[in-house]
């Protein structure tokens, strides 16, 4: 979403990087292609006009030309503003102080309502609340039908005593405003906290509608009526809303289809048009694929900052927090990272939904658009079926997997062998990276378990550091000539009693040691725990 919009603005503010000073004429041309990128994102001329102005009025005052750095001054003007238009801050529901919630919703035929009524429902559910849907289209083809589906999908249940007409031409029976207020009344007895009315739509704006829905209003007197509005119907939308708003007053705004190829004159034009507050945007098919809109969030979308705090929240709802403390008390420990604990990690990322649209909540990603959407979502489930292919024995330890098994695990999955290689190299990578990450600063100090002073003693010195490397080198290959190994042992001996000697208590607090002491099979069996050969 806002794809177009966003490169555009992206592409005028590269401009303005590295100028020390901006001139009137640098942001004139700034305001013109910030008008011309709105325009084409089928933003309201009102809501353009508005904007640039008052762009233009701060950059030209004492607010950027006093700046250290005036470029990034402007793209924060720019933030602002474009948050203000927005909203200023997210607006929550607002909760009925006794008895149930009620929240109607209307809008124009295909803009989503019924699909939308049960993210809310579900959405809900997620907080605490028990939510009733009733269904009070009765003339659109099986929207009935449709939203019975949805709210057994989302396991909220709904109140229907109409079925209403379910194909072209048939007479509608039934009265959508007794309905609705035998919709109230069920909700009442039942003692659900919230009723979510869904009405009719229609093509266009009609007298007609806007009564039904008037009536509807003035039966159930609504705590919240959200507009459920197409972000894809750009400059239309303003009318359409203008309409609404005389005709049914509507409290918030919901925006549908984000997911789509939207140039984002909806979001920025409805809000500054009929000063009601965009409360929730619907981002795709799924039941949870629906947010809370956060003016300052959606801002820095489309500014390609990111928005890092939805990525986290997403990622606090999806995750196990006692599987999260499990891995980093398994990392703290040195423990290794096992394919098993890798197969969880994956499936809790599946679990936050698409991996396209969580890249691009990372700054800068508008840059690297095309890759992103070129990404297979289907990768993450063949990687999956590649580690559950395995046997428990196989996840533990990767290190068994020879060309027969390797072989068996494609064949299984329904990959090739080289997919299975490639996975298995790229963990061994990851798994290089954990075992770094348990182990930290420490391996400098590790010589301190016990060896000659003369090899380790002068670790911070170079040719001593390089005289403590080469019998390490020689004395782990053990086969070598033994005559020539007993050779540079004596060699190593000899240098080490040579050498300055370590006193008590310097050097790692090591105590003075006799040159025959070192062992150099020792030293090899101290490596190689360090290392975790």
């Amino acid at each position: 979403m806002f794809a177009n919009l966003s490169d555009r603005l992206t592409e005028t503010f590269r401009n303005l990087r590295g100028k020390g000073r901006l001139s009137e004429a640098d942001i004139d041309g700034t305001i013109r292609e910030i008008r011309r990128a709105l325009l084409d994102a089928d933003v309201a001329v009102p809501v353009v006009r508005t904007f640039t102005g008052n762009i233009r009025e701060r950059a030209l005052g004492a607010e950027v030309s006093g700046a250290l750095n005036p470029g990034q001054q402007v793209v924060k003007i720019v933030n602002e503003e474009l948050v203000s238009i927005l909203g200023g801050e997210a607006r929550p529901l607002k909760f009925a102080k006794t008895g149930p919630t009620v929240i109607m919703l209307a809008g124009l035929q295909g803009a989503g309502k019924t699909t939308l009524a049960g993210k809310l429902a579900h959405h809900l559910k997620q907080q605490g609340q028990t939510p009733l849907l009733v269904a009070a289209d009765l003339q659109r083809p099986n929207a009935v039908n449709q939203l019975q589906v949805v709210g057994e999908r989302a396991g909220v249940p709904v109140f229907a005593p109409e079925p209403g007409i379910t194909r072209e031409g048939e007479r509608v029976r039934g009265n959508p405003v007794k309905v609705a207020k035998k919709g109230l009344k069920e909700a009442e007895q039942r003692q659900h906290s919230v009723v979510i009315v869904d009405t009719a739509g229609r093509l266009g704006v009609d007298q007609e509608l806007m009564r039904q829905a008037a009536d509807i209003r003035k039966a159930v007197e609504p705590d919240e009526v959200l507009f459920v509005i197409d972000a894809m119907i750009g400059q239309d939308a303003v009318a359409t809303a203008q309409a609404f708003q005389r005709g049914v007053d509507f409290t918030g705004v919901v925006l549908t289809k984000l997911d789509g190829d939207t140039r984002g004159g909806a979001a920025l034009s409805v809000r500054e048009v009929t000063g009601r507050p965009i409360l929730f945007a619907s981002t795709g098919e799924k039941l949870d694929e629906f947010e809370v809109f956060h003016p300052d969030r959606m801002a820095s979308r489309i500014l390609d900052m990111g928005d890092i705090l939805t990525l986290i929240e997403q990622a606090e709802k999806s995750f196990d927090q006692a599987e999260a403390a499990r891995m980093a008390e398994k990392v703290t420990k040195g423990e290794d990272f096992t394919l098993a604990d890798f197969l969880v990690q994956m499936q809790q990322l599946k679990n936050m939904g698409s991996m396209k649209k969580m890249l691009g909540m990372l700054p800068g990603m508008g840059q690297m658009r095309d890759q992103i959407e070129n990404f297979d979502e289907r990768e993450l489930t063949r990687i999956e079926a590649i580690v559950q292919s395995m046997t428990p024995a196989e996840r533990d330890n990767p290190k068994i997997l020879n060309g027969s098994r390797r072989s068996r695990i494609a064949t299984g999955s329904g990959t090739q062998v080289s997919d299975v290689n490639s996975l298995v190299k790229r963990f061994e990578d990851a798994q290089k990276m954990m075992r770094a990450m348990s182990k930290g600063g420490g391996m400098p100090q590790m010589p301190g378990q016990g060896g000659a002073p003369g090899a380790w003693g002068g670790m911070p010195g170079g040719k001593k550091s390089k005289g403590k490397q080469a019998p390490q080198r020689k004395v782990k290959g053990k086969s070598g000539n033994p005559a020539k190994r007993a050779q540079q042992e004596a060699a190593a001996r000899d240098r080490a009693a040579n050498g300055p000697q370590a006193p008590a208590g310097s050097a790692f607090g090591l105590g003075q040691q006799q040159p025959e002491d070192f062992d150099p099979a020792k030293l090899q069996s101290d490596l190689g725990k360090y290392l975790g050969r």
